[in-house]
């Protein structure tokens, strides 16, 4: 039996760069379409539209493409033009490579949908990293009790301490509190930082957060420009906005999202 998710859409804005990239989308896809009777809506941004993914995904997923020929892939900006057009309750914001528990989404649409929470990241914190050979095995297999049971061998993405504090990846939003927000800083352009900005801000507008128990699973991939840091002055330029949005009251940044 499935999850009743009707309230919810979980958006995916994707580049495929590679074919694992495709590969762990599918595997993504696949994990919510099998659990849950959902809205799940992907959004191809790309030089051209070759119509392969399209293709790929089942009849249960919309698709939607937006021709885009920046090298930089500017997803913040793709994220808002689709946001906008969404009118369920809740939003599930998705990178293409994250597998969780079903268990741990349903937990955190639950404590939305009951007004516990603002926002919630259906995970504790610690995002591993699979490693390609371990990728290869879920692919194959499909069964993130393996991955569980290995997570001794990944290392820990996106945090500085054992325990993990990670804000990427996955999350869940009332959209009226999203849009209330701003939705996504497009200053950042390209990778890098988007994702702590958003968490900082949602604090300082005295949002209320929620995790749920259980990890999240990074299936590795390989990383081109729009997978790091990609200059000295790409990284001063969205430190700067990071730190300038973090040291912001609420007054202000109420005053810059609603003038």
């Amino acid at each position: 039996m499935k999850y009743d998710l009707k309230d919810t859409t979980f958006v995916f804005v994707v580049r495929i760069d590679s074919i694992i990239r495709l590969e762990n989308l599918l595997l993504a896809l696949e994990l919510l379409e099998s659990n849950f009777d959902t809205h799940i809506l992907v959004v191809e941004a790309s030089y051209y539209n070759n119509g392969i993914l399209k293709r790929l995904l089942s009849n249960k997923v919309s698709y939607s493409f937006i021709e885009d020929k920046d090298p930089i892939f500017h997803r913040t900006k793709h994220l808002n033009a689709i946001l906008k057009q969404l009118n369920t309750a809740i939003i599930g914001v998705w990178e293409a490579d994250i597998i969780m528990e079903s268990t741990q989404i349903m937990d955190a649409v639950y404590q939305l949908r009951v007004e516990n929470c603002d926002f919630a990241f259906p995970y504790d914190g610690r995002c591993f990293d699979t490693s390609e050979i371990l990728r290869r095995h879920y692919l194959l297999y499909k069964n993130i009790g393996f991955l569980k049971n290995n997570i001794y061998k990944m290392d820990l993405l996106y945090s500085s301490s054992s325990k993990g504090n990670a804000v990427g990846g996955a999350f869940l939003i009332s959209v009226e509190k999203y849009k209330y927000s701003g939705l996504e800083n497009e200053c950042f352009y390209g990778w890098g930082a988007e994702d702590g900005e958003r968490y900082y801000r949602w604090l300082i507008l005295n949002y209320r957060m929620y995790r749920s128990q259980g990890v999240l699973f990074h299936l590795s991939h390989p990383r081109d420009q729009n997978g790091m840091i990609r200059s000295d002055y790409h990284e001063t330029k969205i430190m700067h906005e990071y730190f300038k949005i973090r040291n912001s009251t609420k007054e202000e940044l109420i005053n810059k999202l609603h003038k």
